[in-house]
């Protein structure tokens, strides 16, 4: 399932064919990306079957958006090798704290800056260290709450490639004040470039429900990561049960796995190799993402937009009356 824009109207719907025989199909009652997922796994593919039947347009022809505009999302930490490689580009040691085994910690960040394959990432107001973070995103298709991990498993409609783009400067500021990450991730998140419903993933699923799926990723051409996604520490269906934990989940939210290990970001990098080697990005890099039963996003890194000085805290008198 993909979101596109073509002669200046934007349409969701299917891809269908490989390469240049590419073609995409849109709903035929004009359903968004959002609006397909909320009917759960069944109803999105048979929705899907009646756009095939309708006129498509030539997959080159169109700019891919985003699949869908979700509501929340989550992003993960579940890739024990990421954790200990980026904790010692903090503080030089690579060890992993207790309670990461626990359970599989998220963060929630800014679903109003997801964008597509092909957007450009302007550089964020500040930032000098500016990294990738190759992950796969889960998409829920039915709500629930308190679920356990094989039902959760069960709400997952769909999956896509996922790049958290990271501030690593303004993220370490930030978390010393053991808030956060804000500002450090806000600025865009790529999802794409096209949602592979988990029907078409069943075969990749191993004994224990994880998916045995290649990543990797490029900076202009050069590999600078490769991981397999079954490397994460808990299955997705893991995830989804502990998102709905005293809560809900409901169609369109989002579930990152978390970036994945061996370079699947700069800053894990860096801690391992002691230094800023791959350099952090820089405008008219392209950072490009590949997942084996997925597909690629790439995006171009550009020159931000200048921002008014950030005024620090004003002392106060602490007045109580």
């Amino acid at each position: 399932m993909a979101t596109w824009e073509h002669a200046g109207s934007v349409a969701s719907g299917v891809v269908l064919g490989e390469g240049a025989d590419a073609v995409v199909h849109p709903f035929p009652g004009g359903e968004s990306g959002l609006d397909a997922v909320r009917l759960g796994l069944e109803g999105l593919l048979a929705l899907g079957a009646a756009a095939a039947a309708s006129a498509g347009t030539p997959l080159g022809d169109v700019r891919l958006l985003p699949p869908l505009q979700p509501p929340t999302v989550r992003d993960f930490v579940a890739f024990e090798e990421h954790v200990e490689g980026v904790v010692k580009s903090v503080n030089g040691s690579a060890g992993v704290v207790p309670e990461w085994y626990e359970a599989p910690t998220f963060y929630f960040t800014n679903p109003h800056c997801v964008i597509g394959s092909g957007a450009d990432v302007a550089v964020p107001p500040g930032c000098v260290d500016l990294d990738f973070e190759l992950e796969v995103a889960a998409v829920i298709g039915a709500e629930g709450t308190n679920l356990d991990p094989a039902t959760a498993a069960g709400h997952v409609v769909g999956y896509t490639v996922l790049n958290d783009w990271s501030a690593r400067d303004l993220q370490r500021r930030e978390m010393r004040v053991s808030l956060g990450p804000a500002k450090g991730k806000d600025f865009a998140t790529t999802l794409g470039p096209w949602l592979v419903t988990a029907d078409e993933l069943a075969g990749a699923v191993d004994a224990e429900g994880f998916l045995r799926l290649l990543m990797t990723v490029e900076v202009n051409g050069v590999e600078i990561g490769r991981d397999l996604l079954s490397n994460m520490g808990w299955p997705f269906g893991d995830l989804v049960a502990y998102a709905s934990r005293g809560t809900w989940v409901r169609p369109g939210d989002v579930l990152g796995s978390g970036t994945c290990g061996n370079g699947g970001c700069l800053g894990e990098l860096w801690g391992r190799n002691g230094r800023q080697d791959p350099p952090p990005l820089r405008p008219g890099d392209v950072v490009t993402m590949s997942v084996e039963g997925i597909g690629s996003i790439s995006n171009r890194v550009v020159e931000g937009v200048p921002a008014p000085a950030v005024p620090p805290a004003r002392p106060r008198p602490r007045d109580r009356a």
